[in-house]
């Protein structure tokens, strides 16, 4: 590959990369450059990837199987007063601890994480659902078929994690929020897992469970 060519090709890439909205896969970088074969493509995000190692404002990660420049973290007080974030903006205590129980032993039910937490996690759920973090999954096989809820990939994206196993070590994140490491870790059977059937069609005044 000429070196002009090589040249224009990673600055498409970064281009590419910057402008989408979501993490930026290999798969999807090639299908939108269809004209290159893909060791090339290859080639320029190994040398943009290269590029980005040194010190500067931006970065090039690797979050949720994909490619995303974004500030450096170090930074972020810097941009949260660009955008005026606001302290309502972030998520409590609470529903970071629901988000752990939620990640480490998915999928679960509400009262299931009521069993681990020791209190009410309705509203929680509520808000998490609400930012994306987490969605349903399915139904539990149990009387009363209650939902089962998931991480999603806007929570990877959100904690900068390229998958489930980036998570940090249980021990340490029980050990943070102050639950046991093995009840945070038990995973609900999968046989007790149904299909979702027609999420945006609930019968009118059902509830969260």
């Amino acid at each position: 590959m000429a070196e002009k060519r090589a040249a224009e090709l990673k600055a498409i890439l970064e281009a590419l990369i910057f402008a989408s909205p979501e993490p930026m896969t290999l798969k999807a970088l090639c299908t939108l450059l269809d004209t290159e074969p893909k060791e090339d493509v290859q080639a320029a995000l190994a040398e943009l990837k290269q590029d980005y190692e040194r010190p500067g404002g931006l970065q090039l990660v690797e979050v949720a199987g994909g490619y995303q420049i974004v500030t450096r973290q170090d930074l972020h007080d810097w941009v949260r007063r660009l955008f005026h974030e606001r302290t309502t903006q972030k998520l409590t205590v609470q529903a970071l601890e629901t988000l752990a129980v939620i990640a480490y032993r998915q999928p679960i039910t509400a009262l299931e994480i009521t069993e681990v937490r020791g209190v009410n996690t309705a509203g929680v759920l509520n808000t998490l659902l609400e930012r994306h973090l987490i969605k349903i999954v399915g139904r539990k096989q149990v009387v009363g078929r209650p939902f089962l809820y998931a991480t999603t990939h806007e929570f990877l994206i959100r904690f900068g994690l390229n998958d489930l196993s980036d998570l940090p070590k249980v021990e340490d994140m029980a050990e943070a929020l102050g639950l046991e490491a093995p009840i945070l870790v038990e995973r609900t059977p999968s046989e007790d897992q149904l299909p979702l059937e027609e999420p945006d069609a609930e019968e009118p005044g059902e509830s969260v469970h």
